[in-house]
This record gives C-alpha cells, structure tokens and sequence, in this order.
C-alpha cells in the first residue's frame, strides 16, 4: 500500500464522495484538556465511511467484471454503501449480512436495490465466497483490500486540509481497513501525528493484536459498537497496522453510551456507537493527549431502538434509579 494509491482514490472519489464537515466543540475540548477536531463521516453518503472504499473499488472493475455483479458480506454500513455505488454504476449487488444486523441498516440496503442473503453470525464470508465460486461475482471485501483502503484513507487528506496538523489521531477500528488507510495518509502528511486505534474492550483483538504481534480473535462480540463486530483484522491489514499504527486503547459500553449522548445532546449531531470510539476514548480517559487531536466519527447509522436505549439509561440514572439492563440490546 502507498500513499499514491490513496492519491488516486481522491480523484475517483472527486465529485461522488462528499468532503464532510470538520466539527469543534469548546466543552468537549475543556473536559478533554486538548483541541479536538471531529471529522464528521456520518454526514457522508450512505451516513458512513464506508462509501469511499466501496466506490474506489467497483469503480475500478472491468465492464465484464459489472456485468457479472458483486457480492459482499456486511452487517451495515459496507453493505449499504456497496449497495448504492453497485445501484450508481448499474450493477448487481448481492449482500451478505446476519440475522442480527441492525433493522435500519438492513433495510437501506434493500432500499439502495441490493440483493439480501441471510445468514448466521460465523457464515458471512464462506456464504459470500460460495456465490463467488458460483454466479462469478467479483467479492467486495468489507476491509481486506487494497481499494477499499486507498478509498477510506482519502478522508484522512480531507481532514489534514480541513484542520491542519495534529498531534493525535483517534480512529474506530473493525477490521482496521480505516485506520490502515488513515494512517498511511497521516504518515505522508503529518508524521508526528501519532495515529491511535480505538475498540470496545469487549472487542479488543486489533489491539491485543498489535502489542503481541500475532493475529488475535474475538468471537461472539457483544459490543453496542456493532461496526466493529470483527473476528479479527484481515492478512492485509494486519500487518499494515504493525508498520503504520502507534497504539490502540479500549473503551467501555458505558463510555460508548455516553459519548453518543454527548454527541447528540451537546454538538448536536447523530453518531452511532460505533462511530463515537474516539470520543468514548477521550471523555472516559481511555486515551489522554494534549495539543491538537483529531477524531474520525465514521458513521451515523444507529438503530432507533439501540439509541432509545441509551437515552433512557441516562435518564434513569439522573433519576437516581438503577440503569436498565442493556444486554437485550447486544445479541451475539
């Protein structure tokens, strides 16, 4: 991977892409003791980050490559946004997506006129390889590809343009195809910006991987940040993090609530769970820095019940009561 690589993804992306605000909140930067910069991707189309791989990657198929169609397997936000490039092009999607991906995600991707496949938790990827083999579909992936990496770090160039330097980087990671994509940017751009991979501690393997050296799994995570329900990082990535990532810290399911409600409540903007990583990190002292810091919020897709949720458990712990139980929300 190359930054040149991220260089043309740019020019693909001109025009298709939006170049989403950058967002400063005075209290945030007072409780956090820094100057912090929100790169606001869940204004983005599709409400995620998702879209600049997934249109630098089709977009790149031969004419014979459309005509046979993609295949992809997501639980959101990738298989909303391979939906609606696969619908701009004029190409057939088919998406692979669980059982318990969240409601709204699944049907904006029926919406965008894609193909829905069901399937269990642990299925996604070999269902998705079987329609490969089978119809001659070109894969997709949701992280694991050079494409899709090139096209996510193009907000990275976006950012350092919107805010300047920055001392830290604060960056959700899954499958770590974002952070693999914004690190190699902030390399080139800013090199001592110091570029930190955010989880849910329920989610930690990118982490533990990155510390041990050796690729770690996490099953059956039940993290509110479904995004981020990754078994592990990918061949690619996995290595791209070693040479490119400075650390990674964990946050709580409560931090990850309260960083959504502050979004929402005070700088006014929807992010899901698991786009709120970095503010979680910030707010809950997972992760604590001066000078200027940048935050990817990578998208806005929460499910309504999932955000009724967190508001209520604020609201009955300002009552003084004991918080309702929210595991009926993290179903494996």
């Amino acid at each position: 991977m190359t930054f040149a690589q991220i260089e043309s993804a740019r020019e693909r992306l001109r025009g298709q892409a939006y170049v989403t605000p950058v967002l400063t909140s005075r209290t945030l930067d007072e409780l956090c003791g820094a100057q912090v910069f929100l790169k606001c991707e869940n204004f983005q189309r599709v409400g995620a980050f998702k879209f600049r791989g997934a249109f630098n990657a089709i977009s790149r198929l031969t004419e014979e490559q459309r005509r046979r169609g993609v295949v992809t397997h997501s639980s959101g936000n990738h298989a909303q946004a391979v939906a609606l490039v696969a619908r701009m092009l004029g190409v057939k999607a088919t998406i692979v997506m669980p059982h318990n991906a969240p409601a709204t995600k699944r049907q904006a991707t029926e919406a965008y006129g894609a193909s829905i496949v069901g399937c269990g938790a642990h299925e996604r990827a070999d269902i998705a390889q079987q329609i490969e083999r089978e119809h001659g579909s070109t894969l997709v992936p949701p992280f694991d590809h050079e494409d899709i990496i090139a096209g996510q770090g193009t907000a990275a160039l976006e950012f350092f343009e919107q805010s300047g330097p920055l001392d830290a980087l604060l960056v959700p990671v899954g499958g770590g195809g974002l952070i693999c994509g914004m690190a190699i940017a902030a390399r080139q751009l800013c090199p001592a910006c110091r570029v930190i991979g955010v989880e849910p501690s329920s989610g930690d393997d990118a982490g533990r991987s990155f510390r041990t050296k050796t690729l770690q799994r996490v099953e059956n995570c039940l993290s509110l940040a479904d995004g981020t329900r990754v078994a592990s990082l990918g061949q690619l990535t996995f290595p791209l993090i070693l040479q490119n990532v400075d650390d990674f810290c964990s946050v709580s399911e409560k931090a990850i609530s309260d960083a959504v409600r502050f979004l929402l409540l005070r700088v006014k903007i929807l992010v899901e769970p698991s786009g709120a990583l970095g503010v979680a990190a910030l707010l809950g002292g997972a992760w604590r820095g001066t000078g200027r810091v940048g935050v990817l919020l990578s998208g806005g897709n929460v499910d309504p019940s999932t955000l009724a949720q967190i508001l209520v458990e604020a609201q009955t712990c300002q009552a003084g009561s004991r918080p309702p139980a929210i595991e009926p929300l993290l179903k494996p």
